[in-house]
């Protein structure tokens, strides 16, 4: 089996590279062709090998192998199907992205790779007979000296067949065949999905395709920096060993900015032709993103253009949205409204905005009316001792300071409430010992510990070393019916494969989908004042 799968690495790198470049002539055309004394070898079109006749090697690269003669050594067939009627040698007939069918005489194995194996009444196989994601059917009176085996069979493969003559040949993702017909039942499905995610997160999406519509040249660089970044976060990631738990979450989040970035190009996409067809009408993103689907569609089944498209998409879809979330994470200073210069939030020394001026009101209201319930005339005045101010009206202003309005403090943007949760998230897998290997319950006392943190303290241990604090959108701290919702939205939102943590860098108040189903907000406290 060893030595059948090393004969045929070569033949795979072999098809792949003339997959991509032959183009659609290549098939239509005579092909290349090689039939010297000991070998038949043609990329483009079928190998066939009369009966009567001798040849060392059979091959067809994107064609049909037929052996009806005696092939001293092997026969194969990449991208097309493989019979063999005569004899094949010790190299054994195999067959990739195709079916086998034997009914002669095969010295060594007989493999299989995404295609199915049929063994006739007069095939006779001395090696071993192997089906890869394929079936296996064999005739009652065929002979199979070394066995049989299957990996993960998944019964025939026509439809992926046809996918790979029609479309992949041609340089294009769909096809206008019924052969294919599963490949545009998939794709009308991704279409409902995407339709779906642009109703659902209609903010984030018009966010991103705004941003991929005046920056979409930083948002392909984004692209190349995310690629050239990610091996060595991975790296880092290992190294730190702690940091290998995050792992799949990281893949998982490259995998849902994936996803999402297809559907901010569609939208941009449908977005410019409906704007090119209706002068000044308004974008709409889920309008835009079933006209720009519908386009993308007809486009796929163009040969070559049909793969350019389907890549440029996911390229600058991914690119806008790593480049809205460099966007949102800026600096809070930078954001109206978040206490940079000139607010009574950044002054030193200074009351809170509305609050001063009330509590200054209060003072000099509170001395008008002393003033003028202790006004008498000048005889009086002359005669009588004026009496002290009573202690509280100079007392009013310091005892009028208001307490702190957390709702009206910066919002936590995505990178800083990672980092809290990652430091929960050590804390709880040092404190179980997962690290030795008793993790199976890590979330749940994480999801546990963070409620009890948020309803008695209103943070965590991470919360307190990255200055964040959990509120109500309203105000107020966490009962305990708020703090236990939180804790288990935590799991839709990584259930569906981390898009709801992914959230908080999209939406306007930097809420995950845990927050909307509480009803919380995460704030940063400045520096001093006290969290617990």
């Amino acid at each position: 089996m060893k030595n059948t799968l090393r004969r045929l690495s070569p033949w795979i790198l072999l098809a792949c590279f003339c997959g991509c470049v032959l183009t659609a002539q290549a098939q239509d055309s005579d092909g290349f062709s090689d039939h010297s004394d000991r070998q038949i070898v043609s990329i483009g079109h079928n190998s066939y090998l009369p009966a009567g006749e001798h040849a060392e090697d059979v091959v067809a690269v994107m064609g049909d192998t037929k052996v009806d003669g005696d092939a001293s050594d092997a026969a194969v067939a990449v991208m097309g199907n493989l019979t063999v009627n005569g004899t094949v040698g010790s190299g054994g007939a195999v067959a990739v992205l195709g079916d086998a069918y034997i009914n002669g005489k095969v010295h060594g194995d007989v493999v299989a790779v995404l295609g199915s194996v049929t063994l006739g009444p007069d095939a006779v196989v001395d090696g071993q007979v192997t089906e890869v994601f394929g079936s296996l059917q064999r005739s009652s009176t065929a002979v199979v000296q070394g066995g049989t085996s299957s990996v993960l069979s998944f019964g025939r493969l026509e439809g992926l067949h046809s996918w790979v003559h029609d479309c992949l040949l041609f340089g294009r993702p769909l096809a206008p065949t019924l052969a294919v017909a599963w490949a545009w039942w998939l794709s009308l499905a991704l279409l409902a999905f995407y339709l779906l995610i642009a109703a659902v997160f209609r903010d984030g999406v018009q966010r991103c395709m705004n941003t991929l519509e005046t920056h979409p040249g930083p948002s392909i660089l984004a692209t190349v920096i995310v690629v050239l970044l990610v091996p060595v976060v991975l790296l880092a990631l290992v190294i730190t060993v702690v940091g290998i738990a995050v792992v799949p979450l990281f893949w998982i989040a490259l995998i849902c900015a994936g996803i999402f970035g297809r559907v901010v190009a569609l939208g941009w996409l449908g977005g410019r032709c409906l704007r090119l067809a209706h002068t000044g009408m308004a974008s709409r993103p889920v309008l835009d993103v079933l006209a720009g689907s519908i386009l993308a569609l007809a486009l796929y089944m163009v040969p070559v253009l049909g793969f350019l498209v389907y890549v440029l998409l996911g390229v600058f879809g991914f690119g806008a949205v790593m480049y809205a979330l460099l966007l949102a994470v800026r600096p809070e200073a930078a954001r109206p409204g978040t206490g940079g210069p000139g607010t009574g939030a950044g002054r030193t020394g200074g009351a809170a905005p509305g609050a001063a001026p009330a509590a200054s009101a209060s003072a000099a209201e509170t001395s008008s009316t002393y003033a003028a319930a202790h006004a008498a005339s000048p005889e009086e005045q002359m005669g009588a001792q004026t009496p002290p101010p009573p202690p509280y009206a100079a007392a009013a202003p310091a005892a009028a300071a208001p307490l702190l309005d957390v709702t009206a403090l910066p919002r936590a943007g995505f990178w800083i409430r990672m980092l809290a949760l990652l430091i929960d998230l050590i804390l709880i897998a040092i404190a179980m010992g997962w690290l030795l290997g008793h993790g199976s319950s890590v979330l749940l006392m994480l999801a546990a510990y963070g409620a009890i943190m948020w309803k008695f303290k209103g943070t965590t241990i991470g919360g307190i070393v990255c200055d964040l604090k959990v509120v109500r959108v309203g105000g107020g701290p966490l009962d305990w019916g708020t703090a236990i919702i939180r804790a288990l939205g935590c799991f839709l939102s990584l259930v569906v494969a981390g898009l709801g943590f992914i959230w908080i860098a999209i939406d306007r108040e930097h809420q995950a989908w845990h927050d909307k189903i509480a009803g919380t907000i995460v704030v940063r406290v400045p520096k001093g004042v006290g969290l617990i």
